[in-house]
């Protein structure tokens, strides 16, 4: 199918969702590389297809502006008509169920419109990945690379260090603080390994307290960095150890090797979409992962 013109992607959610949607953009760039590729989205998390080249331009989901187009028969921004009029094709992972946002972007665009799912559904075993390719099908778009992948400009790996990643979005999906501690004391005091630990929010003061564990001049701490420049750090990482989380994700998709302390979560939907990526599991469940086997874990991966 040729098309020429714009297409507007439209990605809500966290940092995870967007990440899993990755495979979205890489499709249609390579399918349509003709075509001027915007994203509709949280800028902080959208700019990451930016940094990778997947997406030309991004605007901010959060404009005031648009409240109309999620009220029936609302009062729609001129601004943001003219906007969605100059899109050959939109392509919106909203949640609408009610159709109301995809009926107010209908009254100001004679493009082609599709709605994609905002999440996958968990009584499926079909993996996220696949679930946000499929609407593209629409397009003529089939066996698209399912595998999240951003390329970054960063500075050539570290061979010795190791990014740490202790917290998640749900605290059910995190091995406990003080097993984080005693693990890091262990790669400390055990081996010569470069130690980064990365967070934000989320994490609160579980970095601090982490942080004093372990001597000042064997860790670096990275806290709340913008998304970009977090990438860019991780990218210089040569492995990576973490929850089910969107920075996992993340990981994932710049190519890090690494061991996913795995959670509740349903793996065949959720887990990262890398082979570089291994799963370890509690039995039976997550807290019970004893220190010694995430360090041998990571130590045989590392290998």
């Amino acid at each position: 199918m040729q098309i020429r013109g714009k297409i507007l992607v439209i990605r809500g959610g966290a940092i995870g969702d967007f990440i899993l949607t990755l495979p979205v953009l890489s499709a249609l760039r390579d399918n349509f590389s003709g075509t001027e590729l915007h994203v509709l989205g949280y800028p902080k998390v959208a700019e990451l297809a930016l940094s990778g080249g997947l997406a030309d331009r991004v605007r901010s989901i959060e404009a005031q502006a648009l409240a109309g187009f999620f009220a029936r028969n609302g009062d729609l921004s001129v601004e943001l008509a003219e906007y969605f009029s100059t899109f050959n094709i939109i392509i919106s992972f909203l949640y609408d169920p009610d159709e109301v946002f995809q009926t107010n972007v209908r009254r100001c665009s004679s493009g082609q419109f599709i709605q994609g799912p905002h999440r996958p559904r968990d009584d499926e075993d079909m993996h996220a990945t696949d679930v946000f390719l499929k609407p593209l099908e629409r397009l003529a778009v089939f066996a698209s690379d399912p595998a999240p992948r951003l390329t970054l400009n960063a500075t050539d790996p570290s061979m010795n260090e190791i990014a740490f990643h202790p917290g998640s979005g749900s605290e059910k999906k995190n091995w406990p603080e003080n097993k984080w501690s005693d693990l890091l004391k262990r790669f400390s005091n055990e081996t010569d390994f470069k130690l980064l630990m990365i967070g934000g929010e989320a994490e609160g003061e579980r970095l601090t307290r982490l942080q004093k564990r372990v001597p000042s001049q064997r860790l670096e701490l990275a806290a709340n960095l913008p998304l970009t420049k977090l990438a860019q750090r991780l990218a210089s990482s040569s492995f990576f150890l973490g929850h089910d989380s969107g920075i996992t994700h993340l990981a994932g998709a710049i190519g890090l090797r690494g061991v996913v302390l795995w959670g509740p979560s349903n793996e065949k939907i959720w887990q990262p979409r890398s082979a570089k990526m291994t799963l370890l599991r509690g039995s039976p469940d997550l807290h019970e992962l004893s220190v010694n086997e995430v360090f041998d874990r990571v130590r045989s991966d590392m290998n």
